[in-house]
């Protein structure tokens, strides 16, 4: 798996199409830039950051890698614009857009000469994305970890249907972990594909060892999504979650689970490692993680399973 006129690798100067998720509290600047050193494209997570840490973030990542990185930005994050001010300052070129419209800022970036792409979940929302003027799109499933669409489409089902719907290249994410699903979602019509909770479990991944510890022991029952009447988002289950879940079962007023979610909770969940009260946002391919590599050895394993999943099929036509 290398460039080979790949569009994605053309678009964002790579060398695999492979991109590391903007997570809030576990895509700091050792991880952007261990991805991006290592051929992909590394995305520093600024839905965790004020304006000033993420200047931090993005100034110590310069300083270890000389590759593209991009950066994350949920739309609604009442700093984004802040954001948005800060790493053009700093020189980014590369802003993937979420949580929010992507007419509110794309021509902005596109007129400074910067690359966007925006996070859709559904067919309908990316061609949203394509009229707004987007360079590109990471459909991402209901499988992924974190926030969510309410629409719940899979990625299997999700990525041919934007693919038709749209022209412009489209990034697969959510449920992708290996080389076998890289090599499923380039098959469904994908560009390249997006990485969440597998770099989440490496060694520079900013995430707490509790919160690591928890990924690799994950089951295939241990995410469920949830507060689904304020924004849907993917958690393993803990205390936390089932505090919620019984909220939801006896009808409480979502401005009421609003309350008891309250702030910080992420934080104290995937940076601080509260494995009990702690909001912990991981997707459903955690049942598949195993272990917690660096990201070199990580991403030497996506290319080297991809390769070998591509040779197995060569020779198994119908």
């Amino acid at each position: 798996m290398s460039n080979n006129k790949n569009i994605i690798c053309e678009l964002f100067g790579i060398k695999y199409p492979i991109i590391q998720g903007g997570m809030v509290w576990v895509s700091g600047s050792k991880l952007a830039a261990a991805v991006s050193n290592s051929g992909g494209l590394g995305l520093i997570g600024a839905g965790s950051m004020k304006p000033d840490l993420l200047k931090t973030h993005i100034e110590k990542a310069q300083t270890l890698t000389s590759n593209p990185i991009g950066v994350n930005i949920p739309l609604l994050y009442k700093y984004s614009e802040e954001q948005i001010k800060t790493a053009l300052d700093l020189g980014i070129k590369i802003f993937f857009t979420s949580a929010g419209s992507p007419k509110k800022c794309t021509q902005l970036l596109k007129d400074k000469g910067c690359t966007v792409v925006h996070v859709t979940s559904s067919p309908l929302l990316a061609k949203k994305c394509e009229d707004a003027g987007v360079d590109a799109i990471v459909a991402e499933g209901f499988e992924a970890g974190g926030h969510n669409g309410r629409d719940e489409i899979t990625t299997m089902s999700l990525i041919p249907q934007v693919v038709d719907t749209v022209s412009i290249p489209v990034i697969a994410a959510g449920g992708i972990g290996d080389g076998r699903a890289i090599a499923a979602a380039i098959a469904l019509g994908a560009s390249g594909v997006q990485l969440g909770t597998r770099f989440a479990a490496t060694q520079e991944s900013s995430a707490h060892d509790n919160f690591k510890k928890a990924i690799v022991e994950a089951s295939s029952s241990s995410t469920m999504l949830s507060m689904k009447d304020l924004v849907p988002v993917r958690l393993l289950k803990n205390k936390f979650y089932e505090e919620i879940t019984e909220m939801e079962n006896n009808c409480v007023d979502p401005e009421k689970i609003s309350q008891h979610l309250g702030k910080g909770r992420a934080k104290a969940g995937m940076l601080e490692g509260d494995m009990e009260n702690g909001e912990l946002e991981i997707g459903q391919i955690a049942a598949s993680v195993n272990d917690i590599p660096s990201v070199q050895d990580c991403m030497n394993d996506l290319i080297k399973s991809y390769n070998q999943v591509i040779k197995d099929l060569s020779g198994k036509s119908f």
